[in-house]
């Protein structure tokens, strides 16, 4: 191997394998030596016969010690370098997204950086930065951002950091949020589906609003045709408001936040919708209406049940609560869309916790669709922290 830059560490025979197969993550107890180094500093990785293996940040805060950026020799980790990764990243979206107000620029590991998300809302880049290695680059990068969008003539009034987050601790990191050198509202209006939303980037949820579901809610648009649909854990009112413009009879938003019903609200004003709205707890309410058949569409999109291993079994148990209770609410020849946001409850243990929750009901089901989230969101194969979003429509029969 060419004379190198970098300080090494030489990992263990399993980390290789993990690494071979494409995942970009080395923990504490897979390195075997190394050099005095920097956190934050890059660092080459090295096999136990000392095979080059790529070239990543170093931070002993955290478990994740090592997060791979590159496996090319010839890279040089400049301006340059994480410009073209701005640029490919972009270029996707660009040649995905059918319409480029408002969506996802960069998703961590699966666009080449490691720990950071950025969405485009409108005229504002709001950044979540999780890793030392970013975070001491972020200059760098933030500067990348908004050249590229520049080039391709779309203004940025600034860049807004939610780094508010508990896991920044973990990588020896302060939470904070606010703008990035610049001064500004902290409010702006997007377009989504044809459809406007108020978002508050300061003090929405994660970085002010879930672009994700982008494409199924569009696809519920088509199904909703003389339904009456109630959606659950509204949020923002974005599914229901899919659903007036697919031609309803009458739809509903439920939420248990006030808050979160205010937003809805004043979405459906912005958009001259009339939307009829109801404070509840979603199992508590869907519980009081068992058998009467309301709707005849029902929306499950809820926060997710765990962000954890340890409670994955009571999270499970939670989904096929609220899918069961969502089957009985519905009539014979019913839809149920029902979605799933942890990345630990996989695909698998999602669907057979709905398949349980069915036996229970008494109902057999027809998978109509599946999908996960807009392209946006790239899947990283041999990743599986990049899959993270289930979503299905099922026909109860």
């Amino acid at each position: 191997m060419k004379m190198r830059l970098y300080k090494k560490v030489v990992i263990t025979p399993k980390a290789e394998k993990s690494l071979l197969l494409g995942h970009p993550w080395i923990y504490r107890e897979e390195i075997i030596s190394q050099d005095e180094i920097e956190n934050g500093e890059l660092v080459d990785v090295l096999s136990s016969k000392e095979k080059y293996l790529g070239t990543g940040f170093y931070n002993n805060n955290s478990k994740i010690t090592v997060r791979l950026l590159s496996r090319n020799t010839n890279d040089l980790f400049d301006y340059d370098f994480f410009k073209r990764r701005v640029q490919y990243a972009y270029l996707l979206r660009k040649q995905t997204i059918h319409d480029l107000n408002c969506f996802r620029l960069i998703y961590g590991e699966a666009d080449g950086f490691p720990g950071l998300t950025v969405d485009k809302f409108n005229d504002v880049l709001v950044a979540q930065v999780l890793s030392l290695g970013i975070d001491v680059r972020k200059d760098m990068i933030f500067k990348a951002l908004i050249e590229v969008l520049q080039e391709d003539n779309i203004m940025i009034r600034g860049i807004y950091e939610r780094n508010d987050v508990e896991v920044r601790k973990l990588e020896g990191l302060e939470e904070y949020k606010g703008w990035y050198k610049t001064e500004g509202d902290t409010t702006t209006i997007i377009q989504e589906n044809g459809i406007k939303y108020f978002v508050d980037f300061q003090d929405g949820q994660k970085t002010g609003f879930f672009l994700d579901q982008k494409y199924n809610r569009l696809k519920v648009r088509e199904l909703t045709k003389n339904k009456t649909v109630l959606d659950c854990c509204t949020h923002t009112g974005s599914f229901a408001m899919n659903a007036y413009l697919g031609g309803v009879k009458k739809v509903v938003a439920l939420d248990v936040s006030e808050k979160a019903l205010d937003d809805s609200r004043k979405n459906f004003q912005l958009n001259d919708m009339k939307i009829e709205t109801i404070c509840s707890d979603v199992f508590d309410y869907l519980k009081s209406i068992e058998g009467k058949k309301l709707y005849d569409f029902i929306i499950l999109d809820p926060p997710a049940f765990t962000k954890s291993r340890k409670t994955i079994k009571q999270a499970l148990k939670g989904y096929e609560e609220l899918n069961y209770l969502g089957m009985k609410a519905l009539p014979r020849g019913g839809f149920l869309v029902t979605a799933s946001c942890s990345h630990f409850a996989t695909e698998e243990l999602f669907k057979e916790a709905i398949f349980k929750a069915s036996l229970r009901a008494n109902v057999s089901l027809k998978q109509i669709y599946g999908a996960g989230p807009g392209p946006d969101h790239p899947e990283l194969i041999g990743v599986p922290e990049t899959k993270y979003l289930k979503f299905f429509i099922f026909q109860v029969i």
